[in-house]
């Protein structure tokens, strides 16, 4: 059956995945896209349902398929173009646990654009472990597509900055800041959480305050600051490369 109308419960459903409300309701997110649903496949996500243009051809999944007319499926999918195959993921159920190694601590990033790239560069740099303090949804479709599939593959919690900054207690907190020491002179210690900001306000005055150590990046004299995800990506390799 192929559902054509936009006001059909179950396209209402799919499309208020779109926002943070919808998906902490439905306790699933929206993954859209070839590339992205065969990772997120691949990488045992629990798939609740795949949404599937009416026009897709294609190799089928195994799992329970939703097919929409044009009109439909571009009202469930954020992406301006879309392709012709989303899916709807179950939310991961976890709680806040110690980290593994080296960790990241997203602090205020407000960009879903940035929460993204970072967590596509901390899967790609060998980070497993990321907190999320006051920041865009990490499962927001912006943040899950800059992402790059990056999201199947890291271990995302969020708490409070009280409850998160207890959880990383004993271990040393590097605020990254352009007051902070050279990155290329410094040498971290073997496990550390690397804490990156606000992109206009940085780092909040908690974590700050709990930092055992704060890097910067040296710029260009015409250079004032980088964009939030390209430093964090600096910092991780360099940091990494270091307790190597």
């Amino acid at each position: 059956m192929i559902i054509i109308s936009k006001n059909n419960p179950i396209v209402k459903e799919l499309a208020s995945l779109k926002e943070k409300k919808g998906r902490r309701v439905c306790g699933t997110y929206l993954v859209e896209g070839e590339k992205m649903v065969r990772e997120c496949l691949a990488s045992g996500q629990h798939v609740k349902r795949l949404i599937v243009r009416e026009d897709r051809v294609g190799e089928g999944y195994a799992c329970e398929t939703v097919t929409l007319g044009r009109d439909a499926f571009a009202a469930v999918c954020d992406a301006k173009n879309p392709q012709s195959v989303a899916a709807e993921v179950v939310l991961p159920d976890r709680g806040l646990a110690p980290p593994e190694g080296p960790c990241i601590l997203l602090d205020g990033v407000s960009d879903p654009a940035n929460v993204g790239a970072v967590i596509r560069t901390a899967v790609a740099a060998g980070y497993r472990d990321l907190y999320c303090v006051d920041c865009a949804d990490p499962y927001s479709p912006k943040s899950v597509r800059a992402s790059m599939s990056g999201i199947f593959f890291a271990n995302i919690m969020q708490g409070s900055r009280e409850e998160v900054l207890g959880m990383l207690g004993g271990i040393s907190v590097i605020a990254a800041d352009m007051g902070g020491e050279n990155i290329f002179s410094f040498t971290p210690p073997k496990v550390f959480a690397l804490a990156i900001g606000n992109e206009g306000n940085g780092l909040s005055a908690a974590v700050r305050e709990c930092a055992a150590y704060t890097v910067s990046i040296p710029m260009g004299k015409h250079t004032e600051s980088l964009n939030a995800a390209v430093s964090a990506g600096i910092l991780m390799y360099l940091l990494k490369n270091k307790t190597v």
